[in-house]
């Protein structure tokens, strides 16, 4: 599978594209306005610290203040998510095998207006703050450093045993005195003098954090993480992307010096994209972001799914559609279900959809085509950097999973709430606007004084409408209140408005 990186870089937006093959993998944007913060680490001070929750707000300088769970504010015995899209905790071996005692409650380690060292771990979404932690992590190139552990861990993504043995011995005899590592799945082939590099330089920015932490007064930023380009070419560009392309001559300069200094086999592989035609026109990105922002996915069978985000859950509906098969009805279902799962998982990605899914599979009669279902969905989810738990399929074909939220999905981002349905999805018919309508001018009538002709305006869709099908209404009301009712077209009312209009 071939795959690329497209980076195209503009005065006001960024915006990288991670191509495999034709498929528009992932994507991510950040705004010159709205910079992300997640990885940033602040020096914070407690304004709240909640008992009850077992949590504390910490104010780190940005609008809201920033959530502090109390299972993010000691060392874990399971290494953290180490880096923003990196490899998660369940992907990782090498923790310490024995428990931590049971800590304290929070109230008794942290007191209002406390500093407290902590790191974004989670962007502000929505009405929410960001969730911050005091379990830091640098990733590097090939590693992770975390001041607060004293292991060595490594990415489970790296299956060949001789391998991991290698690279555990490297790491391990070059590891700082103080501080525990994370081996990256990067690191897969890296050599000794590369990783010992990572190592240094992983350790000297950790000394400077500290350095500047001391020296600052909270709430204020001591380490601002890497912006969008240099970040996705840190943990995306690897041995198995072909090619790197970057639409500007400065961000090129910028791209190719970071991967000559990290990554110098890889260097052949950046080149600056200098065509006519814009980057991202010509591999067709542009028309893939729209059709993510659809609800509705084809699938190539001809089945189809049905994607609903809310705020606290997104909910994946599957339908065969076109597709009737060439056999029986449950390997019809079967092949439909098949392809949904892997399809379900790239979109996930695609649209950066987090938090908790719903994914109603069509039933399946079969307790071992579930378990295909359930095996097919786990194997394409293999592919996600994002950390996923999954719940076993049930005997409705109902499969409830969460994935890890880190910053806004695609919709959160590109849309807003539609003003006319305001979010709803759905709008009201022109029968119950022209109803609403007639209400509203009777309760005016009988309600008030006055005689003479009156005219109700209304949007012309809704004008139309009782012209053509409630004119007996019409002449019944205007009987009712014995006043003479003529409908009246407005094209400069909304849908959904309308007003009364009395004669002389």
């Amino acid at each position: 599978m071939a795959r690329q990186i497209l980076i195209n870089v503009a005065p006001w937006e960024t915006r990288v594209a991670l191509l495999e093959d034709t498929t528009l993998a992932e994507l991510h944007i950040e705004r010159r306005t709205e910079r992300g913060i997640a990885g940033n680490i602040y020096k914070g001070k407690v304004v709240r610290v909640l008992p009850g929750m077992q949590a504390a707000f910490v104010d780190i300088g940005i609008e809201k203040a920033a959530f502090l769970h109390a299972s993010d504010l000691m060392a874990p015995t399971l290494p953290p998510e180490v880096a923003r899209e990196g490899e998660a905790a369940d992907l990782v071996e090498g923790a310490p095998p024995a428990p931590r005692p049971e800590p304290a409650p929070i109230e008794q380690r942290l007191q209002k207006s406390q500093d407290v060292l902590v790191q974004v771990s989670k962007e502000p979404i929505g009405t929410k703050g960001a969730r911050v932690t005091a379990n830091l992590s640098l990733p590097g190139r090939y590693l992770v450093f975390m001041p607060d552990t004293d292991h060595v861990g490594i990415s489970r993504r790296i299956e060949d045993p001789a391998e991991r043995d290698r690279l555990r011995e490297i790491v391990e005899g070059e590891r700082p005195a103080e501080g525990g590592l994370i081996v990256r799945t990067a690191a897969e082939g890296a050599t000794k003098r590369e990783l010992h590099d990572d190592i240094r330089f992983l350790t000297r920015l950790w000394s400077r954090i500290q350095k500047s932490a001391a020296a600052a007064t909270a709430p204020a930023l001591v380490h601002e993480d890497l912006d969008v380009v240099l970040r996705v070419v840190r943990d995306l560009f690897t041995s198995d992307v072909d090619r790197l392309a970057v639409d500007t001559a400065e961000d090129y300069q910028r791209v190719l010096e970071f991967v000559t200094g990290l990554m110098p086999r890889l260097t052949s592989r950046v080149h600056r994209y200098d065509a006519v035609t814009p980057l991202f026109d010509q591999y067709g990105i542009e028309t893939k972001i729209a059709r993510a922002l659809e609800r509705r996915v084809w699938l190539k069978s001809g089945g189809y799914l049905i994607f609903e985000q809310t705020e606290s859950l997104t909910t994946v509906d599957v339908n065969t559609g076109r597709y009737v098969g060439k056999s029986d009805q449950e390997e019809t279902i079967l092949r439909t279900n098949l392809e949904a799962a892997r399809q379900v998982v790239q979109q996930l990605r695609l649209r950066n959809i987090g938090g908790i899914i719903v994914i109603d599979f069509i039933d399946m009669e079969k307790a071992a085509n579930r378990r295909k279902v359930s095996e097919a969905l786990q194997e394409a989810l293999k592919k996600d950097r994002a950390r996923s738990h999954v719940v076993r399929i049930s005997e409705l074909g109902l499969v409830q999973m969460t994935r890890k939220r880190t910053r806004e999905s695609l919709e959160q981002l590109l849309t807003i709430p539609c003003p006319t349905c305001h979010g709803s999805g759905r709008e009201r018919s022109v029968e119950t606007l022209a109803y609403e309508a007639l209400r509203k001018l009777q309760r005016e009538l009988t309600s008030g004084d006055g005689k003479g002709p009156v005219s109700l305006r209304v949007h012309p869709e809704v004008a139309g409408w009782l012209t053509e099908h409630e004119a007996q209404s019409l002449e019944a009301l205007s009987q009712m209140v014995g006043r003479a009712v003529e409908v009246e077209a407005m094209s400069t009312l909304a849908r959904g408005d309308s007003e009364v209009g009395r004669g002389g």
